[in-house]
């Protein structure tokens, strides 16, 4: 027996243009009160609804970040697996490389 999938949250607009975020959005999400919210617009008119960071974003990542998206949706046929001896590659490239993603950069790395 196949099973239904469940509705898709909605949610209505009042008359100042405001709603309320789904719980099963919300929870998604990882949202909680005072939350910031993003909304990406697509070329093709689609919304993508997402938890804002709380640190600036690059809008030139931003945007292509978008184009390969979009591009990924438009031609999945594209998509390839990397080959073994390129993830071999880069491993040996990155080998040994302490990264801390949580420090601040240098002022001239800004």
């Amino acid at each position: 027996m196949a099973t239904t999938p469940a509705p898709a949250p909605e949610s209505t607009l009042t008359d100042r243009y405001q709603t309320t975020v789904p719980d099963p959005v919300r929870k998604a999400l990882g949202l909680n009160k005072r939350d910031k919210i993003r909304y990406t617009i697509q070329p093709n008119g689609k919304v993508w609804i997402s938890r804002a960071d709380q640190t600036e974003s690059d809008p030139v990542l931003g945007k292509f970040l978008n184009f390969l998206a979009q591009d990924i949706e438009t031609n999945p046929q594209r998509l390839q697996a990397m080959s073994s001896d390129l993830a071999s590659h880069v491993q040996s490239l990155v080998s040994g490389v302490d990264l801390d993603l949580g420090a601040p950069l240098l002022d001239e790395d800004e």
